[in-house]
């Protein structure tokens, strides 16, 4: 482990484009700036979340357009390791989820990751994508994990709730979900972003104009990167 990440090499599974840099932006530049690895699997290309299908339109447009936005994010962390399951976006419980937890497993068998960071049960949002993604990941660490990793579900606080859930919820953020809250002693990973940091996880999430910048013009730019500084986990 690098110095300053205590979290060594990590591994993120996610559903859609954005889920990482929303939920691990921070942990995951704090790690390749420490020279540890990241490696981050992505279900789906997230072809269907449009806020504006008329500027960007779902299916194979938008996929082209978040596929370039992620890989613009990603440079920006540092992470240069990148797996696209390549399954339809909001159908990630229809797939095989079989071979999807092998697929995962796969990735998990060869990365060694000390740590595995993807979503709760309960999805962040309730999404059924996210759900999926908790699924594969957990099964496939129950398989492959090595001794002593850790596998940490992204939560939030109460405090965090109070503060922005209504707010973000003007785009829909969580559509009508509320996310899991977490007491503070019951997390693995607490931080508040400051400086550098925050500053790479806000130029990550600039980089996906197509997902962050209705929601930066509905919340304005200094309530949102407030929103941003809490990166927490629990574990299962």
């Amino acid at each position: 482990m690098g110095d300053g990440n205590s979290l060594g090499t990590i591994l993120g599974v996610w559903a859609h484009p954005d889920d990482e840099s929303y939920l691990c932006a921070g942990l995951m530049a704090r790690a390749t700036r420490a020279g540890d690895r990241v490696v981050c699997v992505t279900a789906t290309r997230g072809e269907l979340g449009s806020p504006d299908e008329e500027k960007w339109p779902p299916g194979a447009p938008l996929a082209a357009v978040r596929t370039t936005e992620m890989e613009a994010a990603l440079g920006v962390l540092g992470i240069t390791e990148h797996h696209w399951l390549d399954y339809p976006d909001g159908g990630c419980a229809q797939v095989d989820q079989d071979e999807a937890v092998r697929r995962v497993a796969q990735v998990m068998a060869e990365v060694q990751p000390d740590t595995v960071l993807t979503f709760g049960p309960d999805g962040m949002t309730g999404h059924d994508d996210h759900k999926a993604a908790c699924r594969w990941a957990t099964t496939a660490f129950e398989q492959v994990g090595k001794p002593g990793a850790v596998l940490a579900y992204a939560t939030k606080t109460a405090d965090w709730n109070a503060r922005y859930v209504s707010a973000l919820d003007e785009r829909n953020v969580f559509m009508g979900f509320t996310p899991p809250a977490t007491p503070l002693d019951n997390l693995v990973v607490h931080e508040e972003l400051t400086g550098d940091l925050l500053e790479a996880k806000l130029r990550a999430l600039m980089s996906m104009p197509s997902q962050v910048m209705p929601l930066v013009d509905a919340v304005g730019l200094d309530t949102y990167r407030e929103a941003m500084a809490l990166e927490a986990f629990r574990r299962p």
